[in-house]
């Protein structure tokens, strides 16, 4: 709720960017992140500057090549946003914030009732959670639906 007290905890004002984690939001998340591969080179990127440029892509909703030259590069962003998809960080992630929220306001784990309208069921119908890894990849054109590669035969 917005009161005095709670209000400064949430001002992002400090941030680079509105969508950056604090260090107490840090705090949390850090640990749920996986740790470098055993062997090979080691990382060479900051991981929370990772977090930091998905979320700033997540909340703007801009295309990976909009990323600021601040943040890490769109390849290494759409790498590491690739690869915790598939491992299933980020549903990790979400679990276990979620489930910590729920906590904090004194609630069980898990919600007891849910309101579910038309709409709701439309969305699920069409591809639910797949639909965010595809949301934020480059549309792909089709040369079959294209004009140009469209022949014209004259029928008789």
């Amino acid at each position: 709720m917005w009161t005095a007290e709670n209000r400064p905890r949430y001002n992002r004002d400090q941030l680079r960017y509105p969508s950056d984690l604090t260090d107490d939001e840090w705090a949390l998340v850090a640990p749920l992140i996986p740790p470098a591969k055993r062997g090979g080179r080691r990382r060479s990127v900051d991981v929370r500057e990772v977090v930091n440029g998905l979320m700033y892509v997540l909340s703007t909703g801009c295309q990976w090549r909009y990323v600021p030259k601040d943040l890490p590069p769109k390849s290494t962003l759409f790498a590491y946003f690739d690869l915790w998809t598939y491992h299933g960080v980020i549903d990790r992630i979400h679990h276990v914030l979620y489930l910590q929220c729920r906590e904090a306001l004194e609630r069980e784990a898990s919600p007891t009732a849910c309101i579910i309208d038309s709409q709701s069921v439309k969305s699920a119908e069409k591809g639910g959670p797949i639909l965010t890894r595809t949301a934020m990849m480059q549309a792909k054109r089709s040369k079959a639906r294209s004009d140009t590669s469209r022949s014209t035969h004259k029928v008789c």
